[in-house]
């Protein structure tokens, strides 16, 4: 039986998946805003890397639908209309709801339910400051809180790059928190389902929430 080839070690991360996190948030805080056309050029002697990892960190960028490729004439960064704001809060419900049914009868369901209470007394406490940035970043961290807690990679992957679709449409669309002290008791509401186990309740409470920060951003961006 011959031997196995030899590996040779990796770095952790490499250069391409640095370069992509870093264009990610680029996207997501409108560094690069919606629209914007990329060159390759430009950003690898900014990046001071060869186009390679360039091309691949912008494939992936593709791949999770935050760049899209046009024929002959390059590469942008995608731009939301309000169907597609309208799927993307569709797939949020979706993966939050299944996120948040798998905390609720997890073995550490009354821990994580802590865990999103401390997420969401951050929040209050951005509202309480009338600190609108914080709070929408107190608001994400909740969000990524609950799916991280359900355990899922795939559940992870995909929330991943919603959430990156909707803090563009946030970062376009300043303004959108229309009354924090609302925003505060929604993500309350769902911890409070999630520690009671009551699926019914839990799916009612994400399915209104999602429902009105979509109203909040349809109405913002007409």
């Amino acid at each position: 039986m011959s031997a196995a080839p030899g590996f040779q070690p990796v770095p952790r991360e490499s250069t391409s998946s640095l370069i992509t996190r870093q264009l990610r948030e680029g996207i997501m805080y409108g560094t690069l805003p919606a629209g914007a056309q990329l060159s390759e050029a430009a950003l690898a002697a900014e990046f001071g890397v060869s186009r390679g990892p360039l091309r691949e960190a912008m494939q992936r960028l593709v791949q999770e639908g935050l760049v899209r490729s046009e024929l002959n004439r390059g590469l942008f960064v995608k731009e939301l209309d309000e169907a597609e704001i309208r799927d993307v809060y569709l797939t949020r419900t979706a993966i939050e709801t299944a996120a948040a049914r798998a905390v609720a009868h997890g073995g550490s369901a009354a821990q994580a339910a802590e865990r999103l209470r401390a997420r969401a007394a951050v929040m209050a406490e951005a509202a309480a400051a009338g600190d609108l940035h914080l709070l929408a970043d107190a608001d994400f961290a909740f969000h990524e809180e609950l799916v991280n807690l359900a355990g899922s990679p795939r559940l992870h992957r995909v929330h991943e790059t919603l959430m990156v679709e909707t803090r563009m449409c946030m970062t376009a669309l300043q303004g959108t928190y229309f009354d924090p002290e609302d925003q505060v008791a929604e993500h309350s509401r769902i911890v409070e389902a999630i520690a009671s186990g009551d699926d019914a309740e839990l799916v009612v409470q994400i399915e209104e929430h999602m429902q009105e920060a979509l109203d909040r951003l349809v109405r913002a961006s007409r």
